[in-house]
């Protein structure tokens, strides 16, 4: 707190009426680009095509409707678009000199501020903070961010009473809405109020308010309490892993990098860029790991995918980056699948960088990497285990973080598989539909509170068919499963484990991930031993959310092929039809699918028989809002249950040669030399060789000596687990 206290007296002292533009860019900057632009084609195209966005507009009446449509409607639509058409308009009026381009600015400001005085709560609104120009106020935000530089991008075209007008009818209607009417959602440590933050500290920078900035910066008491500063403090982990999930990271690492931008200009000497050891460059590196290798964010917590790193979030994050905190190799990949630049220092070094190495760039940097989750870094955390290169890279995600505000799921200990750029076993992420009007405006659905979110929907175990924590947010926001052991960065041996005893009242949850790519042998495998512990008998269902087409199984199973009937009555089951089931199966069984030319085997062993359902996303939804996707449960009822899962990838599919090769499993059996309170010790054969997998389940010392004998066997090592290939520790 010493720190923001210091800060806040430099920033009541300091912050006085300032030479504009100073929130997006610098005059000095801006003319950094004017002198690059003909010398640097990438640079031209980006500065071509917002130039031919904007010039069809010059001279035009544009329309500022009054809001009544929810996203996807026209207003919604045209208040959107009428944000980045000003900002755009703006930022060629200080490129090109051509006063027509802040004339656009000027005339569409002055329609706000007959507009804006006039308006309430939106007619669409359905939350808690409703928006006055849209829905929510979360849109309203984004719009003060947008319209705030563009604002001040033209401060030297317009007159003192231009100015004075603008800011006291077009924008202060909102800041003060935002401040008062909304003051406990401006006041959140979330990623609606990072915009709000952000836009409110925007036009407060763009009309010299002083008292717009002190509550951006420390919120609407300017304690240090809430603000842009709070949010720095609390929604990321000391090494930068965003609460809300990488999806998340992608949307609010704008806001962040824009305001933190501005005020970096405005005052340099708060060193805003370096705050919490340079927070917001690992933020971004952070985020960026958390994609896969075709750029798209990781799909867990309330995400929606096919999200990439091409977004303009990320391309401008990128270039602010690099602006404030100089070169990185590690961005250069991506910015040329960006191919695009954003106006600003940063844009131009970059574009000159891409052009000197003639585009010819690596792949982006990947690594095996451990995330911790919390302010402090005490609430769990996110485990993403690589092994493999470039196009055969294969991707384990697992999550024992904390819930992630009202945006996070009931999946405690959940596991997401990525192989050669595809989702193999997945996270469904969010019911949702942006910005398209017929799917409820584009909010999030219904589905994704009763099914989405629900913990079957994750390929995590549910106890007695009811969700980790009774699906109640703040029951789960309040604990977080502990980290035991692990190790990550060796290509062939990584591990991490992680316990919950809070999901459930009386059922323990204890998983190990094995990583393992095995000397010789072309494709990794994944050693997953899942445990419960509980003192009375229940059931347990594992599902593997699968993305593929069933090839096979090692046991006989019942279609439902006249008639489907739901897996269960709620928290998620009653959205999933069984279109075949198996009762009694004997403990080891194999399942197949294909995945885009690549066979998968998940290959199990339970501590008793098994009943194992196929289900497919799609009943009780009306609406057709589901992804009809499947999944492979695996149910048994025990007091304490072992599930031992070997996740394979094996073979190809050539459809055009009709050539399947290595199509069957070398998974020969799994076999449980011993379980209890002290080892699990399994012995897998593969083709005609042993794995042995060992761990600890009381002691997790690093620096412990164990010796596990049996009749047949002895093994000593180190540490909370041992590892055996062919005679040889891995």
């Amino acid at each position: 707190m010493k720190k923001v206290l210091t800060i806040l007296i430099f920033s009541s002292q300091l912050i006085n009426a300032q030479v504009h533009p100073v929130a997006f860019a610098t005059k000095k900057d801006l003319n950094y680009v004017v002198s690059n632009l003909k010398s640097n084609e990438l640079l031209n195209q980006s500065f071509v095509n917002i130039k031919k966005e904007v010039d069809p507009y010059l001279l035009k009446d544009i329309d500022v409707p009054f809001p009544k449509d929810a996203a996807g409607g026209y207003t919604h639509d045209q208040h959107k678009f009428i944000y980045n058409l000003i900002f755009n308009s703006g930022l060629m009026y200080q490129i090109t000199g051509d006063e027509k381009y802040a004339l656009l600015v000027k005339n569409v400001l002055m329609k706000y501020t007959l507009l804006n005085p006039t308006l309430k709560n939106h007619p669409q609104a359905t939350s808690s903070s409703p928006g006055r120009l849209f829905w929510q106020a979360l849109n309203d935000a984004n719009w003060l961010v947008y319209a705030g530089m563009a604002f001040d991008l033209v401060n030297n075209f317009l007159t003192k009473d231009e100015r004075k007008i603008i800011a006291d009818k077009a924008f202060a209607p909102i800041v003060n809405y935002f401040v008062t009417d909304q003051k406990n959602w401006f006041n959140l440590i979330h990623n609606h109020a990072v915009w709000a933050c952000a836009g409110v500290g925007i036009v407060g920078i763009a009309s010299d308010n002083d008292d717009y900035i002190n509550m951006a910066l420390y919120g609407t008491e300017k304690d240090g309490k809430a603000g842009f500063l709070a949010h720095l403090d609390g929604l990321f982990s000391s090494d930068g892993y965003y609460n809300e999930g990488p999806y998340y990271t992608r949307y609010a690492i704008l806001p962040f990098y824009l305001f933190a931008n501005a005020i970096n200009h405005l005052k340099p000497a708060l060193k805003i860029f370096q705050y919490r050891d340079s927070i917001l460059k690992k933020a971004l590196d952070v985020a960026l790991q958390q994609t896969n290798i075709s750029g798209e964010f990781f799909s867990y917590n309330d995400a929606l995918k096919d999200k990439t790193y091409q977004t303009n979030e990320v391309v401008n994050a990128i270039d602010l980056a690099w602006q404030a905190y100089g070169y990185d190799s590690s961005y250069l990949p991506i910015c040329k699948a960006q191919n695009k630049v954003i106006l600003n220092r940063g844009g131009v070094d970059i574009s000159k960088k891409i052009i000197s190495l003639n585009y010819k760039t690596s792949s982006y940097p990947y690594q095996s990497a451990e995330y911790k989750d919390g302010a402090d870094g005490k609430k769990g955390g996110v485990s993403v285990l690589r092994t493999g290169k470039g196009n055969d890279l294969s991707t384990l995600i697992y999550k024992y973080s904390s819930h992630g505000l009202s945006h996070g799921h009931y999946d405690k200990l959940n596991i997401q598989f990525y192989d050669k750029g595809n989702e193999i076993l997945q996270d469904y992420g969010a019911v949702r539909y942006i910005n398209i009007e017929q799917k409820w405006g584009g909010r999030y659905l219904p589905e994704t509170n009763t099914y989405a979110q629900q913990t079957i929907a994750h390929n995590t175990i549910t106890v007695d068919e009811t969700s980790h924590y009774n699906g109640v947010e703040k029951i789960s926001e309040l604990n977080h499963p502990e980290r035991l052991f692990g190790q990550t960065g060796n290509q062939n041996l990584q591990v991490v484990s992680a316990m919950d005893d809070h999901a459930y009242n009386n059922v323990k949850l204890f998983r190990s991930e094995y990583m393992i790519h095995i000397p010789g042998v072309e494709k990794v495998i994944v050693a997953d031993i899942f445990k419960t512990f509980s003192d009375s008998v229940h059931q347990y269902d594992l599902p593997f959310n699968f993305i593929g087409t069933v090839m096979s199984t090692s046991f006989k199973y019942i279609s439902n092929n006249t008639a489907l009937s739901p897996l269960g009555i709620k928290n998620g089951y009653q959205h999933l039809w069984v279109e075949a089931h198996a009762e009694k199966i004997a403990p080891f069984t194999q399942f197949t699918f294909l995945n885009h030319k690549t066979f998968y085997t998940i290959s199990t062993l339970s501590n008793d028989s098994l009943d194992i359902f196929f289900t497919r996303i799609g009943a009780n939804d009306p609406n057709f809002n589901l992804r009809n996707d499947p999944s492979y449960i695996l149910r048994a009822r025990n007091k304490n249950q072992t599930f031992i899962n070997v996740i394979e990838a094996h073979g190809n599919f050539n459809p055009v040669s009709e050539i399947a090769v290595k199509s069957k499993s070398e998974i020969k059996s799994i076999t449980k030399i011993q379980d209890n309170e002290e080892f699990t010790a399994v012995q897998i054969n593969i083709a005609e060789k042993q794995l042995f997998i060992i761990q600890c389940n009381n002691n997790f010392d690093d620096h412990l000596k164990h010796k596990f004998t049996t009749d047949k066997f002895n093994f000593e090592w180190i540490g909370p687990y041992y590892v055996e290939y062919d005679h040889k520790k891995l």
